[in-house]
Protein backbone atom coordinates (compact mmCIF):
# COMPACT_ATOMS: atom_id res chain seq x y z
CA UNK A 1 0.00 0.00 0.00
CA UNK A 2 1.26 3.56 -0.77
CA UNK A 3 0.71 5.79 2.06
CA UNK A 4 2.26 9.24 -0.30
CA UNK A 5 1.27 10.61 -3.35
CA UNK A 6 3.70 9.14 -5.83
CA UNK A 7 2.04 5.74 -6.75
CA UNK A 8 4.23 2.34 -6.61
CA UNK A 9 4.62 -0.66 -7.86
CA UNK A 10 2.27 -2.24 -5.67
CA UNK A 11 -0.50 -0.01 -6.57
CA UNK A 12 0.23 0.53 -10.28
CA UNK A 13 0.69 -3.25 -11.02
CA UNK A 14 -3.03 -3.84 -9.21
CA UNK A 15 -4.48 -0.71 -11.36
CA UNK A 16 -3.35 -1.72 -14.94
CA UNK A 17 -4.40 -5.70 -14.27
CA UNK A 18 -7.50 -4.95 -12.12
CA UNK A 19 -8.66 -2.73 -15.64
CA UNK A 20 -7.85 -5.72 -17.68
CA UNK A 21 -9.15 -8.75 -15.44
CA UNK A 22 -12.82 -6.06 -14.68
CA UNK A 23 -12.95 -5.55 -18.70
CA UNK A 24 -12.52 -9.06 -19.47
CA UNK A 25 -15.46 -10.65 -17.14
CA UNK A 26 -17.59 -7.66 -17.99
CA UNK A 27 -16.88 -7.85 -21.63
CA UNK A 28 -19.34 -10.68 -22.88
CA UNK A 29 -22.33 -9.06 -20.77
CA UNK A 30 -21.93 -5.65 -22.39
CA UNK A 31 -24.91 -3.94 -23.05
CA UNK A 32 -27.41 -6.44 -22.34
CA UNK A 33 -30.18 -6.02 -19.41
CA UNK A 34 -29.80 -7.22 -16.17
CA UNK A 35 -32.35 -9.88 -16.89
CA UNK A 36 -31.54 -10.83 -20.28
CA UNK A 37 -27.53 -11.48 -18.85
CA UNK A 38 -28.91 -13.56 -16.24
CA UNK A 39 -30.57 -16.09 -18.62
CA UNK A 40 -28.10 -15.73 -21.60
CA UNK A 41 -25.31 -16.01 -19.24
CA UNK A 42 -25.77 -16.48 -15.54
CA UNK A 43 -23.65 -14.56 -12.90
CA UNK A 44 -20.12 -12.70 -13.79
CA UNK A 45 -18.13 -14.82 -11.49
CA UNK A 46 -15.51 -16.12 -14.27
CA UNK A 47 -14.18 -15.62 -18.15
CA UNK A 48 -17.27 -16.65 -20.31
CA UNK A 49 -15.89 -14.91 -23.34
CA UNK A 50 -13.80 -17.80 -25.12
CA UNK A 51 -14.35 -21.36 -23.95
CA UNK A 52 -14.30 -19.74 -20.25
CA UNK A 53 -11.16 -17.56 -20.83
CA UNK A 54 -10.95 -13.78 -21.42
CA UNK A 55 -10.39 -11.15 -23.87
CA UNK A 56 -10.18 -7.47 -23.40
CA UNK A 57 -11.58 -4.38 -24.80
CA UNK A 58 -10.67 -1.10 -26.06
CA UNK A 59 -10.79 0.22 -22.25
CA UNK A 60 -8.13 -1.87 -20.89
CA UNK A 61 -5.49 -0.96 -24.57
CA UNK A 62 -6.55 2.54 -24.02
CA UNK A 63 -5.14 2.16 -20.27
CA UNK A 64 -1.88 0.67 -21.77
CA UNK A 65 -1.78 3.44 -24.15
CA UNK A 66 -1.97 5.73 -21.56
CA UNK A 67 0.78 4.02 -19.29
CA UNK A 68 3.13 4.02 -22.62
CA UNK A 69 2.72 7.72 -23.19
CA UNK A 70 3.15 8.66 -19.51
CA UNK A 71 6.54 6.54 -19.89
CA UNK A 72 7.86 8.19 -22.92
CA UNK A 73 6.92 11.45 -21.75
CA UNK A 74 8.27 11.42 -18.14
CA UNK A 75 4.84 12.12 -17.12
CA UNK A 76 5.48 16.00 -18.61
CA UNK A 77 1.64 16.62 -19.66
CA UNK A 78 2.20 18.53 -22.96
CA UNK A 79 4.70 15.68 -24.02
CA UNK A 80 1.74 12.77 -22.55
CA UNK A 81 -0.43 14.25 -24.97
CA UNK A 82 1.44 14.25 -28.19
CA UNK A 83 2.54 10.79 -27.24
CA UNK A 84 -0.82 9.67 -26.54
CA UNK A 85 -1.94 10.90 -29.95
CA UNK A 86 0.60 9.00 -31.79
CA UNK A 87 -0.05 6.00 -30.09
CA UNK A 88 -4.12 6.11 -30.87
CA UNK A 89 -3.18 6.51 -34.13
CA UNK A 90 -1.43 3.48 -34.24
CA UNK A 91 -4.02 1.39 -32.36
CA UNK A 92 -6.39 2.91 -35.14
CA UNK A 93 -3.92 0.95 -37.93
CA UNK A 94 -4.22 -2.21 -35.92
CA UNK A 95 -8.17 -2.36 -36.66
CA UNK A 96 -9.34 -2.66 -32.89
CA UNK A 97 -13.28 -3.79 -32.46
CA UNK A 98 -15.60 -2.04 -30.77
CA UNK A 99 -14.39 1.85 -30.89
CA UNK A 100 -16.19 4.39 -28.99
CA UNK A 101 -18.01 6.79 -31.99
CA UNK A 102 -16.21 9.30 -30.36
CA UNK A 103 -12.86 7.96 -29.92
CA UNK A 104 -13.03 6.72 -33.49
CA UNK A 105 -14.11 10.35 -34.85
CA UNK A 106 -11.42 11.43 -33.19
CA UNK A 107 -8.63 9.24 -33.93
CA UNK A 108 -9.77 10.11 -37.91
CA UNK A 109 -9.44 13.98 -36.94
CA UNK A 110 -5.45 12.88 -35.76
CA UNK A 111 -4.86 10.71 -38.77
CA UNK A 112 -6.17 13.98 -40.78
CA UNK A 113 -3.11 16.03 -39.45
CA UNK A 114 -5.53 17.43 -36.60
CA UNK A 115 -3.30 18.67 -33.31
CA UNK A 116 -3.98 16.79 -30.70
CA UNK A 117 -5.78 19.82 -28.70
CA UNK A 118 -7.93 19.81 -31.47
CA UNK A 119 -8.87 16.69 -32.49
CA UNK A 120 -11.53 15.72 -29.51
CA UNK A 121 -15.76 15.78 -30.34
CA UNK A 122 -17.99 17.32 -28.63
CA UNK A 123 -19.03 13.86 -26.19
CA UNK A 124 -19.23 13.06 -22.67
CA UNK A 125 -19.13 9.03 -23.24
CA UNK A 126 -17.06 7.57 -21.01
CA UNK A 127 -13.85 7.06 -22.80
CA UNK A 128 -11.80 9.05 -20.96
CA UNK A 129 -12.99 8.09 -17.44
CA UNK A 130 -11.95 4.43 -18.62
CA UNK A 131 -8.10 5.54 -19.16
CA UNK A 132 -7.68 7.79 -16.20
CA UNK A 133 -7.55 5.62 -13.11
CA UNK A 134 -3.61 5.23 -13.99
CA UNK A 135 -3.34 8.95 -14.11
CA UNK A 136 -4.49 9.31 -9.98
CA UNK A 137 -2.11 6.84 -9.33
CA UNK A 138 1.16 8.79 -10.55
CA UNK A 139 0.68 12.25 -11.21
CA UNK A 140 3.01 14.61 -8.29
CA UNK A 141 -0.18 16.69 -7.11
CA UNK A 142 -3.22 18.26 -7.84
CA UNK A 143 -2.35 20.40 -10.62
CA UNK A 144 -0.19 18.31 -12.45
CA UNK A 145 -3.34 15.54 -12.14
CA UNK A 146 -5.29 18.15 -13.92
CA UNK A 147 -3.09 18.75 -16.23
CA UNK A 148 -2.71 15.12 -17.64
CA UNK A 149 -6.46 14.42 -17.03
CA UNK A 150 -6.95 17.77 -19.63
CA UNK A 151 -4.52 16.38 -21.94
CA UNK A 152 -5.92 12.57 -21.76
CA UNK A 153 -9.74 13.66 -21.99
CA UNK A 154 -9.44 16.60 -24.71
CA UNK A 155 -7.71 14.40 -27.16
CA UNK A 156 -10.93 12.41 -28.10
CA UNK A 157 -13.33 14.59 -26.01
CA UNK A 158 -14.10 18.15 -25.68
CA UNK A 159 -17.88 17.99 -23.41
CA UNK A 160 -16.25 19.34 -19.81
CA UNK A 161 -18.45 16.73 -18.07
CA UNK A 162 -16.22 14.19 -19.92
CA UNK A 163 -13.30 15.71 -18.13
CA UNK A 164 -15.18 16.35 -14.74
CA UNK A 165 -16.10 12.08 -14.70
CA UNK A 166 -12.59 11.07 -15.72
CA UNK A 167 -11.26 13.57 -13.00
CA UNK A 168 -13.47 11.84 -10.51
CA UNK A 169 -12.41 8.88 -11.60
CA UNK A 170 -8.13 9.82 -11.41
CA UNK A 171 -8.88 10.90 -7.85
CA UNK A 172 -11.07 7.79 -6.57
CA UNK A 173 -8.45 5.78 -7.72
CA UNK A 174 -5.63 8.24 -5.98
CA UNK A 175 -7.76 7.94 -2.46
CA UNK A 176 -7.76 4.32 -2.77
CA UNK A 177 -4.02 3.72 -3.50
CA UNK A 178 -2.85 6.00 -0.84
CA UNK A 179 -5.17 4.50 2.32
CA UNK A 180 -6.11 0.96 3.71
CA UNK A 181 -9.89 2.68 3.91
CA UNK A 182 -11.13 5.46 1.63
CA UNK A 183 -11.86 8.08 3.16
CA UNK A 184 -15.00 9.35 0.82
CA UNK A 185 -15.13 12.72 2.76
CA UNK A 186 -11.98 13.71 1.51
CA UNK A 187 -12.74 12.28 -1.79
CA UNK A 188 -15.68 14.26 -2.30
CA UNK A 189 -13.80 17.60 -0.74
CA UNK A 190 -10.79 16.72 -3.78
CA UNK A 191 -13.64 16.38 -6.37
CA UNK A 192 -15.10 19.47 -5.47
CA UNK A 193 -12.20 21.36 -5.59
CA UNK A 194 -10.99 20.04 -8.52
CA UNK A 195 -14.21 19.89 -10.92
CA UNK A 196 -15.65 23.03 -9.26
CA UNK A 197 -19.42 24.63 -9.42
CA UNK A 198 -19.79 23.99 -12.76
CA UNK A 199 -19.37 19.92 -12.50
CA UNK A 200 -22.41 20.50 -9.68
CA UNK A 201 -24.95 17.90 -11.71
CA UNK A 202 -21.74 15.06 -10.92
CA UNK A 203 -21.10 16.18 -7.39
CA UNK A 204 -24.71 15.14 -6.46
CA UNK A 205 -24.33 12.12 -8.30
CA UNK A 206 -21.12 11.25 -6.57
CA UNK A 207 -22.77 12.35 -3.15
CA UNK A 208 -26.02 10.14 -3.74
CA UNK A 209 -23.28 7.37 -4.49
CA UNK A 210 -21.42 8.10 -1.16
CA UNK A 211 -24.69 7.97 1.03
CA UNK A 212 -25.81 4.49 -1.13
CA UNK A 213 -22.39 3.21 -0.21
CA UNK A 214 -22.86 4.25 3.57
CA UNK A 215 -26.05 2.10 3.97
CA UNK A 216 -25.02 -0.70 2.16
CA UNK A 217 -27.24 -0.28 -0.83
CA UNK A 218 -26.90 -3.00 -3.24
CA UNK A 219 -25.16 -1.54 -6.47
CA UNK A 220 -27.93 -2.56 -8.70
CA UNK A 221 -30.15 -1.17 -6.43
CA UNK A 222 -28.64 2.11 -6.57
CA UNK A 223 -28.02 2.03 -10.18
CA UNK A 224 -32.04 1.09 -10.15
CA UNK A 225 -33.09 4.39 -7.71
CA UNK A 226 -30.64 6.23 -10.33
CA UNK A 227 -33.19 5.19 -13.12
CA UNK A 228 -31.57 2.53 -14.71
CA UNK A 229 -33.12 -0.64 -13.69
CA UNK A 230 -32.00 -2.92 -16.51
CA UNK A 231 -28.80 -1.38 -17.83
CA UNK A 232 -26.26 1.86 -17.52
CA UNK A 233 -25.48 3.60 -20.18
CA UNK A 234 -21.84 4.62 -21.70
CA UNK A 235 -23.00 8.56 -20.68
CA UNK A 236 -19.96 9.65 -18.63
CA UNK A 237 -22.35 11.25 -15.69
CA UNK A 238 -23.94 7.80 -15.52
CA UNK A 239 -20.84 5.37 -15.70
CA UNK A 240 -18.78 7.03 -13.20
CA UNK A 241 -21.14 7.19 -9.99
CA UNK A 242 -22.50 3.83 -10.25
CA UNK A 243 -18.95 2.55 -10.55
CA UNK A 244 -17.55 5.19 -7.61
CA UNK A 245 -20.53 3.17 -5.59
CA UNK A 246 -19.29 -0.11 -6.19
CA UNK A 247 -15.75 1.07 -5.43
CA UNK A 248 -16.56 2.32 -1.72
CA UNK A 249 -19.23 -0.51 -1.07
CA UNK A 250 -16.24 -2.93 -1.48
CA UNK A 251 -13.01 -0.94 -1.42
CA UNK A 252 -10.73 -3.83 -0.51
CA UNK A 253 -12.75 -6.67 -2.19
CA UNK A 254 -12.34 -7.09 -6.12
CA UNK A 255 -14.57 -10.02 -7.20
CA UNK A 256 -17.32 -8.51 -5.23
CA UNK A 257 -16.99 -4.82 -6.57
CA UNK A 258 -16.46 -6.16 -10.26
CA UNK A 259 -19.44 -8.88 -9.96
CA UNK A 260 -21.38 -5.83 -8.46
CA UNK A 261 -21.43 -3.51 -10.71
CA UNK A 262 -21.43 -5.85 -14.11
CA UNK A 263 -24.57 -7.06 -12.16
CA UNK A 264 -25.85 -3.89 -13.48
CA UNK A 265 -26.31 -4.42 -16.87
CA UNK A 266 -25.22 -2.07 -19.82
CA UNK A 267 -21.89 -1.11 -20.52
CA UNK A 268 -20.37 -3.54 -18.36
CA UNK A 269 -16.89 -4.07 -19.51
CA UNK A 270 -16.37 -0.20 -18.89
CA UNK A 271 -17.49 -0.19 -15.72
CA UNK A 272 -16.39 -3.48 -14.81
CA UNK A 273 -13.05 -2.02 -15.98
CA UNK A 274 -13.03 1.38 -14.04
CA UNK A 275 -13.93 -0.45 -11.09
CA UNK A 276 -10.96 -2.73 -11.01
CA UNK A 277 -8.33 -0.46 -11.68
CA UNK A 278 -9.74 1.65 -8.72
CA UNK A 279 -9.97 -1.49 -6.24
CA UNK A 280 -6.93 -3.01 -7.89
CA UNK A 281 -5.05 0.24 -7.15
CA UNK A 282 -6.08 -0.56 -3.47
CA UNK A 283 -5.53 -4.72 -3.17
CA UNK A 284 -2.46 -4.77 -5.79
CA UNK A 285 -2.03 -7.83 -8.35
CA UNK A 286 -2.21 -10.23 -5.18
CA UNK A 287 -6.11 -8.97 -4.30
CA UNK A 288 -7.48 -10.06 -7.54
CA UNK A 289 -8.53 -13.42 -8.10
CA UNK A 290 -5.44 -15.58 -9.63
CA UNK A 291 -8.19 -17.70 -11.73
CA UNK A 292 -9.43 -14.52 -13.30
CA UNK A 293 -6.27 -13.58 -13.94
CA UNK A 294 -4.67 -16.91 -15.09
CA UNK A 295 -7.61 -17.10 -17.64
CA UNK A 296 -6.87 -13.88 -19.80
CA UNK A 297 -6.40 -15.05 -23.17
CA UNK A 298 -4.08 -12.64 -24.44
CA UNK A 299 -1.27 -12.39 -26.44
CA UNK A 300 0.75 -10.00 -27.20
CA UNK A 301 -0.80 -7.85 -24.50
CA UNK A 302 -0.40 -10.67 -22.10
CA UNK A 303 -0.91 -10.25 -18.13
CA UNK A 304 2.44 -10.57 -17.68
CA UNK A 305 3.39 -7.84 -20.04
CA UNK A 306 1.34 -5.69 -18.54
CA UNK A 307 3.07 -6.23 -15.48
CA UNK A 308 6.10 -5.42 -16.69
CA UNK A 309 4.56 -2.16 -18.59
CA UNK A 310 3.53 -1.20 -14.87
CA UNK A 311 6.23 -1.32 -13.56
CA UNK A 312 8.32 0.42 -16.09
CA UNK A 313 5.46 2.94 -15.36
CA UNK A 314 6.21 3.20 -11.09
CA UNK A 315 9.74 3.54 -12.33
CA UNK A 316 9.11 6.44 -14.63
CA UNK A 317 6.94 8.00 -11.85
CA UNK A 318 9.30 7.90 -9.03
CA UNK A 319 12.70 9.27 -11.13
CA UNK A 320 10.52 11.41 -13.64
CA UNK A 321 12.86 10.43 -16.52
CA UNK A 322 11.39 9.51 -19.55
CA UNK A 323 12.04 5.61 -20.97
CA UNK A 324 11.41 4.31 -24.16
CA UNK A 325 8.38 2.21 -22.76
CA UNK A 326 8.18 -1.80 -23.64
CA UNK A 327 5.75 -2.46 -27.28
CA UNK A 328 3.74 -4.59 -28.47
CA UNK A 329 4.50 -6.07 -32.17
CA UNK A 330 2.50 -4.93 -35.07
CA UNK A 331 1.53 -8.27 -36.84
CA UNK A 332 0.86 -10.52 -33.61
CA UNK A 333 -1.57 -7.59 -32.32
CA UNK A 334 -3.04 -7.92 -35.58
CA UNK A 335 -3.85 -11.42 -35.71
CA UNK A 336 -5.14 -11.24 -32.08
CA UNK A 337 -7.81 -8.37 -32.80
CA UNK A 338 -8.72 -10.38 -35.98
CA UNK A 339 -9.62 -13.43 -33.48
CA UNK A 340 -11.42 -10.94 -31.28
CA UNK A 341 -13.58 -9.34 -33.50
CA UNK A 342 -14.04 -13.13 -34.80
CA UNK A 343 -15.80 -14.04 -31.32
CA UNK A 344 -17.27 -10.70 -30.52
CA UNK A 345 -19.09 -11.60 -34.06
CA UNK A 346 -19.86 -14.84 -32.73
CA UNK A 347 -21.53 -13.31 -29.60
CA UNK A 348 -23.67 -11.10 -31.56
CA UNK A 349 -25.00 -13.93 -33.27
CA UNK A 350 -25.81 -15.79 -29.79
CA UNK A 351 -27.37 -12.97 -28.67
CA UNK A 352 -30.06 -13.28 -31.47
CA UNK A 353 -31.20 -16.47 -30.04
CA UNK A 354 -32.81 -17.25 -26.95
CA UNK A 355 -33.61 -17.54 -24.23
CA UNK A 356 -34.78 -13.53 -24.64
Amino acid sequence: MNDGLIADRFSVSGCLLGTAVGDAIGLPYENLSRRRAQKLLGPPDRHRFFFRRGMVSDDTEHACLVAQSLIASGLDAGEFQRQFARRLRRWLCGVPAGVGKATLFAGFRLCLGFSPDRSGVFSAGNGPAMRSPLLGLIARDERHLADLVHASTRITHTDPKAEWAAHAVALAAREAGRSENPDAGRYLHTVRAAIGENGEELLELLHAAVDSASRGQPTPDFAAALGFPQRVTGYALHTVPVAVQAWLLHPRDFSQAVTSVIECGGDADTTAAIVGGIVGAAVGVEGIPKAWIDGLFEHPRSAAWMNRLAEQLARVAESGNPEQPIRLPLLPLLVRNLLFLSIVLTHGFRRLLPPY
